[in-house]
């Protein structure tokens, strides 16, 4: 008979358990690259990745000058909004359509689903 473990691991363990299960099947090529989200307490980051060449091809952060004048703090959800549309914006520039949606080991609820929810509307597909 199997015994229950008693260590309980932390949130982020889990969430990076959850990440790395999750990337074992997403995979961003260069015809639809991946869409990555990473959230702290007080930012958020986006960005498009081509897991084949190893290459960033666009990113967004509450921490870039450009969009930090637009935002009031960037751990809310209002921030999240805006760093969607700002990286849909930028993966159209680039001529990304289409991404696959990397939720970072992140219920899909609250930050990154307002994230994804912008990057949609922009004219990101995914």
């Amino acid at each position: 008979m199997a015994t229950k473990s008693v260590f309980k691991l932390s949130r982020n363990a889990h969430r990076q358990q959850v990440h790395h299960r999750v990337r074992q099947r997403v995979l961003g090529t260069s015809r639809r690259p991946r869409l990555c989200v990473y959230r702290s307490l007080e930012h958020i980051y986006a960005q498009v990745i081509d897991d084949q060449s190893g290459r960033t091809l666009v990113s967004a952060s509450s921490l870039d000058k450009a969009t930090r004048a637009a935002l009031k703090g960037g751990g809310n959800v209002a921030a999240a909004k805006i760093i969607g549309k700002t990286i849909a914006e930028r993966s159209l520039a680039a001529g990304i359509q289409q991404v696959v949606f990397d939720r970072g080991g992140y219920m899909y609820h609250g930050r990154v689903q307002a994230l994804a929810n912008a990057a949609r509307e922009a004219g990101l597909k995914f």
